[in-house]
């Protein structure tokens, strides 16, 4: 059996003064131990969001400004290409308007000389006429 003596009420003060000690030196730091980690773990994640915040922000700008230069680069180089497309006509217009002159000219010298052949021919016409009836009737006109 059970018996009450001093020695129950020693290890009652005993249990009570270890409860006490290893409050004092164990338990009270390993709690201040965990609340500050958690702290710490908690700035951690606050901090991490704030980078990824600003992570997003600066991707988003740099995609705009993508954009931004993909828009200045089509534009220019549909400027480019329409200033070239516009001296090539220039150009071809100009080489046309010197080949329909040359084409003109050249024209121009040929019915001269189909005029000028026509009236050779023309004045000669009469007299060869004249010879051949001559020839034909056997007397001269």
């Amino acid at each position: 059996m059970i018996t009450t003596d001093i020695t129950l009420v020693i290890q009652i003060v005993n249990m009570i003064v270890l409860m006490f000690i290893l409050n004092r030196v164990l338990y009270t730091p390993v709690r201040n131990i965990l609340k500050e980690r958690s702290e710490k773990l908690r700035g951690m994640q606050e901090e991490i969001s704030l980078f990824e915040k600003n992570a997003k922000l600066r991707q988003e700008e740099v995609d705009a400004k993508m954009a931004q230069a993909s828009g200045k680069a089509k534009a220019a180089l549909d400027s480019a290409r329409s200033e070239a497309q516009a001296a090539g006509d220039a150009k071809l217009a100009a080489i046309k308007a010197d080949a329909d002159a040359a084409k003109n000219e050249k024209l121009a010298a040929l019915r001269a000389d189909i005029e000028s052949a026509r009236k050779s021919l023309q004045d000669g016409l009469d007299d060869f006429a004249n010879q051949m009836a001559s020839k034909i009737l056997g007397r001269s006109l």
